[in-house]
């Protein structure tokens, strides 16, 4: 953990990135993601809903940004959207940056270039696109769409000129040397920002019966990734809640440099409070070196 935090130190200072999303279209996925609640092929018990309107959508980033969240992600369910909803969040994109005045960013499926380009066009700063795991634990986990799939949108996000964030979950059965392997990928793909979720294993999913891993196999996996992406953002996602508990601060002491508030896509995070306090805790101990 002290190198890893001063790898964090050289590579990326003491910039902290908070991000906050909105769940913009909710279950009924054709994907079999073995860990994911809004699987169609899995019996869990979360809302299902259409896209969401451009204005609902507005109304959630101001809701992030009071949060103190500097970045905003608009993330729906399904392998990809029709040419009509990617109008509706170019729209919604559009209205965020000029009137919420926070850097917006998606989640929004296997792409193509020209969708990335009318995004960025819309002012679109971020694409996230998570790998999820190493290439060889990956059949394992999905099996409807392949790795390679997931590798050419992130390279096709980067090509239309947005910056993408990229990572994955971890304590979902994989090895240390899967979570190595991940790393360096994510590190050859030159991703801008690595989002580390530690498995919260939802009931119906196939991963629901798994124990979460321990909190020093956590902080050990958050400063393994620092230390292969040391200039990258490294953000804890999902789970920290549930593995650190108020333990947290130590995420940032093994590299962490950022992280999500006001919630997940199916799942509750901590009271709002609660994290500006851990956040001017984290910036009163980098501060003090």
């Amino acid at each position: 953990m002290a190198i890893a935090s001063e790898a964090r130190r050289k590579g990326v200072g003491s910039r902290l990135e908070v991000c906050g999303i909105v769940n913009a279209k909710s279950g009924k996925c054709a994907e079999d993601c073995r860990f994911c609640a809004q699987s169609a092929h899995h019996s869990t018990e979360i809302p299902e809903y259409p896209l969401k309107s451009a204005g609902e959508l507005l109304a959630a980033a101001k809701k992030a940004r009071d949060n103190g969240a500097s970045r905003f992600g608009i993330v729906t369910s399904g392998n990809r959207l029709t040419g009509e909803e990617i109008g509706i969040v170019a729209e919604a994109v559009k209205a965020i940056v000029h009137e919420v005045g926070i850097k917006a960013c998606a989640s929004l499926g296997a792409l193509d270039e020209a969708a990335f380009k009318m995004l960025k066009e819309a002012g679109l700063t971020r694409y996230h696109h998570n790998l999820e795991t190493s290439r060889g634990y990956y059949p394992q986990i999905v099996s409807t769409h392949s790795y390679d799939e997931r590798i050419d949108t992130v390279i096709a996000a980067k090509r239309a000129g947005l910056e993408v964030c990229s990572g994955g979950i971890i304590g979902m059965g994989e090895t240390w040397q899967d979570r190595l392997e991940m790393a360096l990928t994510l590190k050859e793909l030159d991703v801008d920002a690595v989002p580390l979720n530690i498995l919260v294993p939802v009931k119906g999913t196939p991963l629901g019966g798994l124990l979460p891993i321990s909190a020093v196999e956590a902080l050990r996996a958050i400063a393994l990734f620092r230390l292969i992406l040391n200039n990258k953002d490294v953000k804890v996602i999902a789970g920290r809640e549930t593995v650190l508990k108020d333990s947290q601060i130590l995420m940032y002491m093994a590299g962490a440099n950022g992280m999500m508030v006001g919630g997940y896509l199916t799942i509750g995070g901590r009271g709002v409070d609660e994290d500006k306090f851990l956040l001017k805790e984290v910036r009163e101990l980098w501060r003090r070196g």
